[in-house]
C-alpha cells in the first residue's frame, strides 16, 4: 500500500534549477518537497559556467559567499568567435567558473536549512493535475509513495518526466549535430580554444587538475547513439581530430550533447509547471542551459508562493510563461546561431570571418555581450518610459537609517522593496506589508537611482515601478502584490488556478 503524503508544491528533480526553487519557495513560507531520481548527484561538473545575471540572483539571496573561491573569465565567445563580456553592466561581469557539482551542493545545504524536505532515490512514475490539487506517484526506497500537493513544477532536465506525463507540447527541431565532453585526470596537453582541424573542432582547458575535453568531429551526425559515448572513443576521435595522444588518462565522466533545438508551448498547464531544461532544450553552447534555468527560477519562485499563500493577484502566475517563454525563444535563436557557427565544417569559414569581423565593431560586440550575460531582460510590467522599468535594478549602495545597505541586500528576504528616496509620506502604502517591505533611504550620487524619488522592486529584482505618480504606483502594488486587504501571511490549501 502506498504511503500518503501532503505538501503544498512537489518540485521534480534535484539539480540547481529544482534546489533553487525549492530555497525560493520555503523563502515564501511554502511547503515543498523534491524527489530526485538518483541516489546522489553525479558529482560531476557539467555546466560550469555561471554568467552576470545568474550570479547577481545568487547574490541577492546572498549566496556567492557560499560558493568559496571562484574565477572569472572576461573573454567569452559566440558560436567559437572571441567575445570581450568584461564590461557588461554587472558587479559580476564575465564568466564564472563553478563546477555544477559545488553550485549543488551550496544550494543543497541551502534549501535544506530553509526546511525543504530532499527526497533522493524517488523516480516520479504517474501524475494527475486535478482541478484543486495535483497526485503524483513516486517509487522510493521503501516503496511506492503518493504525494498530494497545490502544485507540481518539473525541473528535471531534458527528458522531463512531468512534462512528458503532464502532456505539454514540445515543439522544435531535433538533433543533426553533437559535440562529445570529458573530464580526464593526468593528462598534459596544450589548451585549445575553440580551435578547427581539418577533420573537426577540439576544445581543452585545465581546472583543478583535471581536464575537460571536447570534440565534434565535421560532417558526423547525431541521433544514431543508443548508450553514452566512452573513454575509448575519446582517446580514438581526440587522436584523429588533432593528433595528440590522451590514452594514458583516467576519465573523471564522459557525455555527448547534441543540438537539439526545442521549446515547451506552455510553461504552464494548470497546477502543472516547468522550468530548466524541462522547459527549453538548446545545445550548452557559452554555457546558456543552467543559467536560463536559474533566472526561470527567479521569475517563478515569488509567484508561486504568492498563489499557494492565496494572496496571488489574477494573472500573477501566468505572468511566468508570458515574460520567460519570449526570453527561452530569443536564446534558443542566439545558440542555435552559435552551433551552426561553431560545428559547421569548412562551408561555414565564409559566415565565421564576416562575424568576427562584425563583432569588432563595438555596437555589435556589446550588444551580444550584454545578452549572454543576462542582464538585458526587461519584462513588460505596466505603462512608462524609464529606462529601469521592467529592466533588473543593478547594484546600487544606499544609505538609510539602520546605516549602509544595497538593493541586493534589500532582496535576501524575497519580498518586494518599496525603496523610498525622496523623503515621501509613505503611511499608505503600508497596507502592502510585509509582503512589501517599505524602505526610506538615500542613493549614492551618480548611482542608477541617482535623482529618482521611488521604485518599487519585485522579489526577482526587476522594476515594477517608478517615478510615476501615486496612482500608478497603486495600480503596480495591486498588479504585483494583490490586495491589501488580504493578509500576506494567509494560506491557502485550495489555492486559485
Amino acid at each position: 500500500m502506498a504511503e500518503h503524503t501532503e505538501t503544498q508544491v512537489v518540485v521534480v528533480g534535484a539539480g540547481p534549477v529544482g534546489l533553487l526553487l525549492a530555497g525560493e519557495l520555503r523563502l515564501g513560507g511554502v511547503d515543498v518537497v523534491v524527489v530526485e531520481q538518483l541516489l546522489e548527484p553525479t558529482g560531476e561538473s557539467r555546466a560550469s559556467q555561471l554568467n552576470a545575471r545568474t550570479m547577481e540572483v545568487f547574490d541577492q539571496r546572498g549566496l556567492l559567499g557560499r560558493l568559496g573561491d571562484t574565477q572569472s573569465e572576461k573573454a567569452g565567445h559566440f558560436g567559437g568567435i572571441p567575445l570581450d563580456v568584461s564590461d557588461v553592466p554587472s558587479n559580476h561581469a564575465g564568466y564564472w567558473k563553478i563546477p555544477q557539482f559545488r553550485t549543488e551542493e551550496m544550494l543543497t545545504a541551502w534549501a535544506i536549512e530553509l526546511g525543504a524536505d530532499i527526497r533522493r532515490g524517488h523516480e516520479l512514475t504517474g501524475l494527475r493535475a486535478e482541478s484543486d490539487h495535483v497526485d503524483v506517484d513516486v517509487i522510493g526506497d521503501r516503496g511506492p509513495i503518493r504525494l498530494r500537493a497545490d502544485y507540481v513544477v518539473g525541473c528535471d532536465g531534458e527528458q522531463s518526466a512531468v512534462r512528458r506525463l503532464a502532456g505539454f507540447d514540445f515543439p522544435g527541431t531535433s538533433a543533426v549535430r553533437e559535440l562529445v565532453r570529458a573530464d580526464v585526470r593526468n593528462i598534459d596537453i596544450p589548451p585549445k580554444r575553440f580551435q578547427r582541424f581539418e577533420k573537426g573542432l577540439a576544445i581543452a582547458a585545465k581546472r583543478e587538475g583535471v581536464t575537460r575535453v571536447m570534440f565534434h568531429a565535421f560532417g558526423n551526425t547525431a541521433g544514431t547513439r543508443t548508450e553514452a559515448p566512452g573513454f575509448a572513443e575519446v582517446v580514438s576521435e581526440w587522436a584523429r581530430i588533432t593528433g595528440e595522444d590522451i590514452s594514458g588518462g583516467t576519465p573523471v565522466w564522459v557525455d555527448a550533447f547534441d543540438d537539439t533545438s526545442r521549446q515547451a508551448a506552455r510553461y504552464r498547464m494548470g497546477r502543472v509547471l516547468l522550468a530548466g531544461d524541462a522547459a527549453h532544450v538548446q545545445m550548452p553552447a557559452g554555457g546558456q542551459a543552467l543559467n536560463l534555468g536559474v533566472q526561470d527560477v527567479a521569475n517563478l519562485g515569488w509567484k508561486l508562493a504568492a498563489q499557494v499563500n492565496g494572496w496571488a493577484p489574477a494573472g500573477l502566475l501566468d505572468s511566468y510563461h508570458d515574460e520567460r517563454h519570449p526570453v527561452g525563444a530569443r536564446i534558443l535563436t542566439d545558440v542555435r546561431a552559435q552551433s551552426q557557427l561553431l560545428l559547421g565544417g569548412p562551408e561555414v569559414n565564409a559566415v565565421r570571418t564576416v562575424f568576427g569581423e562584425l563583432l569588432e565593431l563595438e555596437d555589435a560586440r556589446a550588444h551580444l555581450a550584454i545578452t549572454l550575460s543576462g542582464v538585458d531582460v526587461r519584462y513588460p510590467v505596466g505603462p512608462g518610459e524609464h529606462d529601469l522599468l521592467g529592466a533588473r535594478l543593478p547594484h546600487c549602495d544606499l544609505r538609510t537609517a539602520a546605516g549602509r545597505t544595497s538593493t541586493t541586500e534589500l532582496l535576501r528576504t524575497a519580498d518586494g522593496v518599496l525603496l523610498v528616496l525622496a523623503g515621501q509620506n509613505t503611511t499608505e502604502w503600508q497596507a502592502w506589508e510585509p509582503r512589501v517591505r517599505i524602505v526610506p533611504a538615500t542613493a549614492d550620487r551618480g548611482s542608477v537611482l541617482s535623482g529618482v524619488d521611488a521604485v518599487l522592486i519585485r522579489p526577482d529584482g526587476h522594476v515594477a515601478w517608478i517615478d510615476g505618480d501615486a496612482t500608478e504606483l497603486d495600480t503596480a502594488l495591486r498588479r504585483w502584490f494583490g490586495d491589501p486587504a488580504v493578509n500576506g501571511q494567509t494560506t491557502s490549501k485550495g489555492a486559485q488556478q
